[in-house]
């Protein structure tokens, strides 16, 4: 273990001032308190929390939801955006894809090492009862585990890393995919048996940051749907009876939140809906807040219409916004895919519709922004945020062009509706969890909600769907759904037979889309349902093949390694 600083060690008087400086501790005489224990159990937890950003961005700006278009000469940084959005990424330029194989293998280099001091150290020697010891042993376990799935779902052929100290016991180089799915399973089975237990409804807080059964159960159920896509098996039974189970209380009491942003908002380390979060505040590490994550979600200046003028993650900027649903004449475009903004408009009454506001004592209201931001500036007179480094008010848009100063009710005669053709008008912009203002005391308070139970239920609804129950599958999207609107409207928004909407595959996906808008799992998503290379939206044509549902391995990666194989469809 690398100590913070040297240590050092003075002996005798205080005259004597001879000194024996360290620059590591070894594990041999690192664990000394239980604390020791616990400390190194959760070291590679902060290193997963960071690692979120590549996934969050491979995730989404290759989807058809978040785009990344240039502004006024802004966000172009020699095409890379681009290349993600119409999927022309290659083993030369997909840094994202390297940082993301990067940071997973690092984080199980992690888990690996305490894993085997654990093997090494006893529970009664510091102080644990035995399932107190294993379930710390477990908890490394199952975010290795949680590393494996990840690289499973972007590369495929991955090699596995098993061992720190004992090389022999890792491949050389990749292996099937099969063996990293199998792996995986076995992990989170004997990880359900060893973890903790949710004890009661209102204890999250208690347990927020540690993999529970829960917790692994539901990245079994991550694993099982999208089984026919990782190996090619159908296991969507399996997945159906995990996530059962985890609804029938079998692995620790969970319930759906009443409005849809408490899992996001600053005390969402007490939501019951929440599984398994990562700790963050605004004093120690936020990696949610951060520009590949949230962050820079809103408008440049954004801090003027939000009054967080001294942001603690620093200033807001434009790199992600809503892919658009309407052309440079105003006409709503008619492609399935896409248009996320039009499929939250399609449900009249949707709360999440609503324009953000911050409305004090740390709460706010809706998740979009658009339109003139009014703020009242340090004189008290009314202004709008406007453009940076140009002179116009925005005015932002469900549409991509340039607008410039244009009235919300013009259309430019430009008419080239595309990526590299925007401006700071283009594209809603969205806040998934809040921007409370400098005078807020929970301002940057919320955890990162890495699983939460609507995901447990959408993927049981799946499950049923495909079997051909359908009703079963609209009453489990009805209990999450029907919180996004008033009472008056639910005939009219959810599922038959409680409502007047028919369900079906498509409706399926684009509700996957509405729930879990910029969560960061959208390609998986798309891919599973067989479109996320056949389809097209907005400006992205379809693939001429299938390639891209898996990410090259970087030049470097191939570099550092001889024994490792390119993924099919890219230069080696």
């Amino acid at each position: 273990m690398v100590a913070a600083g040297a240590i050092a060690l003075a002996a005798g008087a205080c005259t004597n001032l001879d000194e024996t400086l360290y620059d590591q501790v070894g594990s041999q005489n690192y664990y000394n308190t239980k604390n020791d224990v616990i400390r190194a159990v959760f070291r590679p937890f902060e290193h997963a929390f960071w690692s979120i950003q590549s996934r969050h961005v491979l995730n989404e700006l290759t989807a058809d939801q978040l785009i990344t278009p240039t502004r006024d000469g802004w966000w172009d940084d020699g095409g890379k955006w681009r290349k993600l959005h119409y999927h022309q990424w290659n083993v030369e330029d997909g840094g994202d894809a390297q940082t993301e194989w990067n940071g997973c293998f690092q984080g199980i280099g992690q888990c690996n090492y305490v894993i085997e001091d654990m093997q090494k150290l006893g529970a009664e020697k510091f102080g644990f009862s035995q399932d107190e010891f294993d379930n710390l042993a477990a908890q490394c376990r199952a975010l290795r585990a949680w590393f494996y799935l990840r690289l499973l779902d972007a590369f495929r052929n991955v090699p596995l890393s098993v061992s720190f100290n004992d090389m022999s016991l890792n491949s050389v180089g990749q292996v099937d995919p099969e063996i990293v799915f199998e792996f995986i399973e076995s992990e989170l089975k004997d990880c359900i048996e060893l973890l903790a237990q949710k004890p009661g409804l209102g204890t999250q807080a208690n347990i927020q940051g540690q993999w529970t059964k829960a917790g692994a159960a539901a990245l079994l159920v991550r694993l099982y749907l999208n089984a026919e896509v990782y190996v090619g098996e159908d296991r969507y039974n399996d997945c159906a009876k995990v996530a059962q189970d985890i609804l029938d209380g079998v692995y620790g009491p969970y319930a759906v939140a009443d409005r849809w942003d408490e899992a996001f908002d600053w005390n969402n380390d007490t939501s019951d809906e929440v599984i398994f979060g990562f700790p963050a505040d605004q004093g120690y590490t936020y990696w949610h807040y951060q520009g590949d994550t949230y962050c820079w979600t809103v408008p440049a200046r954004a801090r003027y219409y939000f009054g967080d003028a001294k942001c603690k993650a620093g200033d807001h900027n434009c790199k992600y916004a809503a892919s658009p649903s309407y052309d440079l004449n105003g006409e709503l475009y008619t492609y399935t895919l896409g248009m996320p903004v039009q499929n939250f408009r399609k449900y009249p009454g949707d709360e999440r519709m609503k324009l953000y506001r911050n409305l004090g004592d740390s709460r706010r209201e809706g998740m979009f922004i658009y339109g003139y931001l009014e703020y009242i500036d340090d004189n008290g007179a009314t202004k709008r945020v406007r453009a940076p480094e140009s002179p116009y008010d925005l005015y932002i848009r469900d549409a991509v062009g340039k607008f410039q100063s244009l009235a919300p009710e013009k259309w430019p005669t430009d008419k080239n509706s595309s990526l590299p053709n925007g401006d700071h008008n283009s594209g809603w912009h969205f806040a998934k969890y809040p921007f409370y203002s400098d005078a807020d005391a929970h301002q940057m308070e919320s955890d990162f909600t890495e699983i939460r139970l609507p995901e447990v239920i959408y993927a049981l609804a799946e499950c049923k769907l495909r079997s051909g129950r359908k009703g079963e599958a609209a009453a489990l999207l009805n209990s999450v759904r029907k919180r996004n609107y008033p009472v008056e409207n639910l005939q009219d928004v959810l599922y038959q037979p409680e409502g007047k909407v028919e369900l079906n595959e498509k409706e399926m996906l684009d509700e996957w889309g509405r729930e879990f808008f910029a969560e960061g799992r959208r390609r998986i998503d798309l891919i599973r349902f067989g479109v996320f290379c056949s389809g097209r939206w907005w400006d992205k044509a379809p693939d001429a093949d299938r390639h891209y549902e898996i990410f090259p391995i970087m030049r470097p990666i191939l570099d550092a390694n001889v024994d490792l194989v390119q993924n099919p469809g890219y230069n080696s």
